[in-house]
C-alpha cells in the first residue's frame, strides 16, 4: 500500500520562527515546552552525483534566495499503537531474532537488494547473530524508498510515501531503531478534492473519542458530499460479508476485480467513481475495474478495526537518510555489511542446481552459507537461471509483473493556499494523490514557497512520454482542481522547477487471481529465498509489506541454519575431495 488514510481532531497549529543561521530544528510542542533538535544535512552517496535515465530535471526560472531560517515545527502526537493486538504481534515477531539462540558459526548471507525488504531481511538476521552481506546496484538506498538530491539541495523520491498506524512490523521497526520520533503524524483524516466543485475538499474526519469501528463509521456518516445516505446504506450491506466472513472471505475475493465485486454487491457504481477510483490507484496505482478486491478489502479491514489504523504519517525528510542509513548503521553495527553500486550480473549454479554464488558486473563474485533475491519481481525473472524456469515456483511469477508508476515534483513560486498539511486524494482522471512538501515534511519545509509531490497514475500510457508532456498534463488537471491558484499557461503560479521520476515497473499489479503465483519467502532450491512485498504475506504491495517479507526471509533462514551449515560442510569436504 502506497498511500491511503482518514480522520481525528485535535486543536494544534504549525508554528515557525525565522532566525539568521542555517539549521533547521523541529519539535513535537504538545502540552509541553520539550522540543527534539534534528539536524539534516546533505549526502553526496545519496543520490547528488546520480543520473538515471528516467529523472530529469528542468529549470524554468532563476532560483530566488531565500532567507537562512529556523523552523519550529509541531504536529500531532504519535497515537496509541503499542497496545493493539498487531503491534504486539510483530513485536514479538522481532523479539524472536534477538532471543534466537546464538549460532556457533554465523551464516553469511548474501541478499541483492537494499530496499525495505532486503533492509529488514538483512536487519534481522543481524540481530539472530548472522552476518548479512547486502548488495545494492544503485549507489542510493531504499530500493522503492530512493531519493536524490538536486544541485540547490532540494531533494526528489521515487514516491509519496505514507506511514499508516496499521503497519504494526514498520511501526517496531521505527521503535527498534530508535526513530519513532521522525514520523509526523497528521490529523486522523481523509481528504478528497471536489472535481465538481473546484478549490474545495470533502473530510472524513475519525473522532478521537470512538473506538473502531464506531470512529470510522461515524467519519463515512458524516460526510454527506460524496455519497448519499441511500449509496452508504447499500455499500453498508455490502460490507457486511467482509465483515462477518473474516479474513478467509477477505482472500476468497481475489478472483473479482473492485468494479465486479460492487456490482455483485448491488453497490451503485458511483460509489466507485466517487471514492474507490482515488482508493484504488492510492493502493495500487491502477484503476478499479483492474484491481483485486481482495486489496481493497484488506486495507478497509485493517482501517476499520484498528482505532488508528488509518491515520497516516509523513517521514520528516529524504527517506535514504532517516530511515534506510538507521538500518544500515544497525546491520554494521551487528557486523553485517552494506555494499553499493553492486549490481549483479548472474546467478551462478553448482552442479546441482543450487546457488554457487553472484557474480557482478565488476567481474567479481560473492558466495555465502544463503543467498536472498530482495529485488522486484521483474528484476528476479530477468535473471533466473534457465534451469529453474521449469520450476512451478518461478513458473507461477510469470503472472506476478511490477506496474509502472510516475511521482513528479513541482516548486511553485508562491505558497498555495488551498492546501493542507495531509495527503489529499486528488480525484483526478491522471493524478492519484498529492501533497504540499512544503507543509508535511520538515526538511523540505519553506514558508515562502510550496512544492507538490503528485502521483501520477495509472501511468502505463505515459511513462514513455516526455517529461514535459507530463508536467503539462499535470498542470492541466491542476488548474481544473485548483482553478483560482494555478492556470495551464502559467499566469497565476509559476513553475520554478520540475523533476520527474518515471518507474517502469514498480510494485506488483494486483490484479484478480494473482494471490496463489505469490511465493513463499523459501524456494525450492535448496539455500535460495525471496523478499519483496511481492511474496507471501497479509499486506500485499506495501512497505509493510516489504518489511514483513524480509523478517519471514530471516525466520525462513534461521529456521534452516542446522541444515545450511551441513550443506556448506558437505560442499566444503566436496571440495578438499576434489
Amino acid at each position: 500500500m502506497t498511500i491511503g488514510g482518514f480522520v481525528s481532531v485535535a486543536n494544534m497549529s504549525w508554528h515557525s520562527t525565522f532566525i539568521g543561521n542555517h539549521s533547521l530544528r523541529c519539535g513535537f510542542l504538545n502540552g509541553s515546552e520539550k522540543t527534539n533538535a534534528l539536524a539534516f544535512g546533505g549526502c553526496e552517496s545519496m543520490g547528488r552525483s546520480l543520473r538515471i535515465p528516467y529523472t530529469k530535471t528542468i529549470r524554468l526560472r532563476p532560483r530566488k534566495s531565500v532567507s537562512p531560517l529556523q523552523v519550529v515545527c509541531m504536529d500531532f502526537p504519535r497515537p496509541e499503537l503499542d497496545n493493539t493486538v498487531n503491534f504486539l504481534e510483530a513485536a514479538y515477531f522481532s523479539s524472536s531474532f534477538c532471543a534466537s539462540a546464538r549460532p556457533t558459526k554465523p551464516l553469511t548471507v548474501v541478499i541483492a537488494g537494499a530496499g525495505l525488504a532486503g533492509l529488514s531481511t538483512a536487519k534481522y538476521l543481524a540481530d539472530a547473530g548472522h552476518k548479512p552481506i547486502l548488495l545494492e546496484s544503485r549507489d542510493v538506498l531504499g530500493g522503492k524508498l530512493a531519493a536524490w538530491k538536486d544541485d540547490d539541495g532540494d531533494w526528489y523520491e521515487t514516491g509519496l510515501h505514507i506511514f499508516f498506524g496499521a503497519y504494526p512490523n514498520v511501526q517496531n521497526l521505527f521503535g527498534e531503531l530508535g526513530i519513532n520520533d521522525r514520523l509526523q503524524w497528521k490529523e486522523h483524516s481523509m481528504i478528497f478534492a471536489m472535481p465538481n466543485k473546484p478549490g474545495e475538499f470533502s473530510r472524513f474526519d475519525f473522532p478521537e473519542v470512538l473506538p473502531a469501528p464506531l470512529n470510522g463509521i461515524w467519519a463515512i456518516l458524516k460526510n454527506n458530499e460524496m455519497l448519499s445516505w441511500p449509496e452508504k446504506v447499500k455499500f453498508a450491506i455490502g460490507l457486511l460479508p467482509a465483515m462477518v466472513g473474516g479474513q478467509a472471505y477477505v482472500e476468497a475475493q481475489d478472483g473479482l476485480s473492485v468494479k465486479e465485486w460492487m456490482r455483485k454487491q448491488g453497490i451503485p457504481d458511483r460509489v466507485s467513481d466517487e471514492v474507490f477510483v482515488a482508493m484504488s490507484k492510492a493502493l495500487n496505482f491502477i484503476n478499479p475495474d483492474e484491481l483485486s478486491m481482495q486489496c481493497i478489502l484488506i486495507a478497509l479491514n485493517r482501517f476499520l478495526q484498528e482505532k488508528h489504523g488509518s491515520k497516516m504519517a509523513f517521514l520528516d525528510g529524504n527517506p535514504p537518510e532517516r530511515l534506510c542509513m538507521p538500518i544500515v548503521d544497525h546491520i554494521q553495527s551487528l557486523g553485517g555489511e552494506v555494499r553499493l553500486n553492486s549490481r549483479i550480473q548472474k546467478i551462478e549454479l553448482n552442479n546441482d542446481g543450487t546457488v554457487k554464488s553472484f557474480l557482478l558486473n565488476n567481474g567479481n563474485t560473492i558466495e555465502g552459507d544463503a543467498y536472498v533475491f530482495a529485488t522486484p519481481v521483474d528484476i528476479l525473472k530477468l535473471l533466473l537461471p534457465d534451469n529453474w524456469k521449469e520450476i512451478p515456483y518461478f513458473q507461477r511469477l510469470e503472472k506476478l509483473v511490477g506496474v509502472p508508476v510516475i511521482n513528479v515534483h513541482i516548486w511553485f513560486d508562491r505558497k498555495l493556499k488551498n492546501t493542507y498539511d495531509h495527503l489529499l486524494f486528488s480525484r483526478s482522471p491522471l493524478l492519484s494523490v498529492y501533497a504540499d512538501m512544503s507543509l508535511t515534511c520538515k526538511e523540505y519545509y519553506n514558508p515562502n514557497q510550496s512544492m507538490l509531490e503528485l502521483v501520477f497514475a495509472p501511468a502505463e500510457e505515459w511513462i514513455s512520454r516526455s517529461d514535459s508532456d507530463i508536467i503539462d498534463a499535470t498542470m492541466n488537471e491542476l488548474a481544473r482542481l485548483f482553478p483560482d491558484e494555478i492556470s495551464t499557461d502559467q499566469s497565476k503560479a509559476k513553475i520554478l522547477k520540475y523533476h520527474v521520476v518515471k518507474t517502469p515497473r514498480s510494485v506488483y499489479k494486483t490484479v484478480p487471481n494473482c494471490e496463489p503465483c505469490r511465493p513463499l519467502q523459501r524456494s525450492p532450491i535448496e539455500g535460495f529465498y525471496l523478499a519483496g512485498d511481492y511474496t507471501k504475506q497479509k499486506y500485499l504491495a506495501s512497505m509493510e509489506g516489504a518489511v514483513l517479507s524480509g523478517k519471514l526471509c530471516a525466520q525462513a533462514i534461521v529456521q534452516d541454519n542446522e541444515l545450511l551449515i551441513a550443506r556448506g560442510q558437505t560442499r566444503l569436504a566436496q571440495a578438499i575431495v576434489c
